[in-house]
């Protein structure tokens, strides 16, 4: 059974980054750490009670494609009208449509949760949610008036649509017409891969369509933005007639089976209607609103679902008595969970989902900042950094999540490959988390080409330092601590002459610095891990004097862990991007 995190969760919130200053903002002057608490425990339960239950049964039964719609798997409507019920899709929507004002740090929390226990429903709310943005923030009045409330309350979901058959990455290549009808559009095209594109658990589903308008320049500048409900709107909010837009297949995937993903098909006869968002030819920059909030929840799906392997396979550990390790008496036996490389994988699988969920909560914090602050520099600081981050924390959880997905399986043996064990799902549903929403590959061209390139490294320098001024302050402590500190430091440094390395070879042509564009993403989810982890091994060592003793205790083993054994692994990173481009970009693709 799936237990969720809380006290984790909160030791990063309260203790590790401070959250509860954010009641200053006025915006976000209700929240408190024992809001969050409440809220954590409230979510902690749905997740339990009503969405694990459901998540390898989902997986067995999977969506059914029929004439009439997309068919979830037994319980799943229901879940997700519990969902609605519970006022879940309203935290953190604006008040003005229905919404619970919290906190960024604490929403992305809750939905660690939801990803934990069950990935293919927790991606429903999630694009909502990203469609939801995309229409606050680049939508007319009239369109926010309209589908807003329902969407933030979640009596509607929400899509993004963008891939076409010859269009996956490259957006340039859309096809998708949206053809002038009076003041609104009729959209013709099909589009493929789109993730709850149909359902049977909401009365809506309004789709954020990528389409080019007749006349449009070529390529990605004549790309726009248009809403293309399932079912018409009527101008008082009522449902009228079905668009002009259907589901004609679903797709049979490696995993997250219970989620939808479907070819949608545009305007067959007269076109489906469509209302432009914006100005037209400015969609793909709208939809990267959309892409950005998707890239952070897919992040914190790859450390989420690490956490249910995680839990997993520590059960199987202490429970499966298989060999003797060395220290057991002559006569005796023991669990595996007594072995060292046992011990050594489940370290491994814990000290890494602390450092990706204490990475990916700073990045929320950061957006909070950047939202609320009344300081236009310290806004400007803190949204250069979430810039920095995403990508990041995209491309490195996910990776990393589908290293330890694998780790759970191997501590299970054989019996992990079965699937009546349920280890074997997390890596089948995993597996996707790298390539939606733009491959490892795309996050690391992202953040060396836009973020390090644009203002020639001025933002990852900002970090640098205060990870280095940061780490130099911490004092006190053990040979243990002090080792930490040391290894973490030595990280630092290895990152800042990457860096450097990296700006030079950008400025003399992209092709050598995206060469090693992925190893050095990885680096900086390492080192930046790495970091966290000290300042949360520097806060055990000063509480673990106390009632919470063995809590504490166990984030020095893990912090230490993460040292010894992991974090060295950006030494070797650092050393791929200081010499290993030319391997690449000295290769003729001929012979590969």
């Amino acid at each position: 059974m799936y237990r969720a995190p809380i006290r984790e969760l909160r030791f990063v919130l309260d203790e590790l980054l401070g959250a509860a200053a954010l009641s200053a903002y006025p915006a976000l002057a209700e929240y408190s750490s024992e809001t969050a608490e409440s809220i954590l425990g409230e979510a902690a339960r749905f997740a339990q009670e009503v969405l694990e239950p459901l998540n390898q049964s989902g997986d067995r039964e999977g969506a059914r494609w029929t004439p009439g719609g997309v068919v979830t798997p037994p319980g799943f409507a229901a879940a997700y009208g519990q969902f609605v019920e519970a006022g879940w899709p309203q935290l953190g929507g604006d008040s003005k449509y229905g919404g619970q004002p919290v906190p960024q740090v604490l929403g992305t929390a809750v939905r660690e949760m939801w990803g934990a226990a069950n990935l293919a429903f927790k991606l429903c709310p999630m694009l909502t949610q990203g469609a939801i943005e995309a229409i606050d923030l680049c939508g007319s009045t009239a369109q926010k008036e309209l589908f807003l409330p329902k969407m933030v309350r979640g009596e509607w979901t929400g899509t993004m649509d963008l891939t076409e058959p010859q269009a996956g990455s490259d957006l340039a290549q859309i096809r998708t017409r949206a053809v002038p009808d009076g003041e609104n559009f009729r959209l013709f095209g099909q589009k493929i891969f789109i993730t709850w594109g149909d359902h049977d658990c909401a009365a809506n589903i309004i789709h954020m369509v990528l389409a080019r308008i007749e006349g449009a320049p070529p390529g990605t500048k004549g790309v726009s933005l248009f809403i293309v409900p399932k079912v018409l709107v009527n101008a008082d909010g009522t449902l009228g007639e079905r668009n002009e837009l259907r589901c004609v297949s679903i797709e049979h995937k490696l995993g997250i089976h219970a989620s939808p993903t479907c070819m949608l098909a545009f305007g067959e006869t007269r076109g489906a209607l469509g209302y432009l968002i914006g100005t037209p030819n400015h969609g793909l920059e709208y939809m990267f609103v959309m892409m950005n909030a998707a890239r952070l929840s897919v992040g914190v799906e790859g450390y989420a679902v690490a956490e249910r392997a995680f839990q997993r396979a520590a059960e199987w550990a202490r429970n499966r008595v298989q060999g003797k390790p060395p220290a057991t008496p002559a006569s005796g036996s023991a669990a595996i969970l007594a072995h060292p490389d046992v011990k050594r994988m489940l370290l491994t699988m814990k000290s890494c989902i602390q450092a990706m969920r204490a990475l990916a909560l700073y990045a929320a914090l950061e957006l909070d900042i950047a939202e609320h602050d009344p300081d236009a520099e310290r806004r400007q600081h803190a949204q250069a950094r979430v810039n920095l981050l995403i990508p990041i924390v995209k491309g490195w959880c996910t990776e990393l999540g589908n290293e330890l997905a694998g780790t759970g399986v191997q501590i299970h043996g054989g019996m992990g490959y079965i699937e009546e064990t349920g280890a074997a799902q997390y890596v089948r549903d995993l597996r996707i988390t790298t390539i939606y929403e733009g491959t490892t590959g795309i996050q690391a061209n992202d953040l060396i080409g836009r973020k390090l390139g644009r203002d020639r490294g001025a933002a990852m320098s900002a970090l640098i330092l205060e990870m280095r001024a940061q780490l130099d302050a911490l004092e006190g402590g053990d040979a243990v601590m002090r080792a930490i500190k040391h290894t973490a430091v030595e990280a630092v440094d290895a990152l800042r002459d990457a860096t450097a390395a990296i700006l030079e070879a950008f400025s003399a042509g992209q092709e050598r610095a995206l060469a090693v564009g992925v190893p050095y993403l990885n680096l900086c989810g390492f080192v930046i891990g790495g970091w966290l982890l000290a300042k949360s091994a520097a806060l055990a060592v000063g509480r673990r004097a106390g009632a919470e003793r063995e809590f504490y205790e166990a984030k020095l083993v893990t912090a230490r862990f993460y040292a010894q054994q992991v974090l060295p692994r950006s030494l070797a990173l650092a050393r791929i991007v200081q010499s290993g481009a030319a391997s690449v970009t000295e290769s003729d693709a001929a012979l590969i």
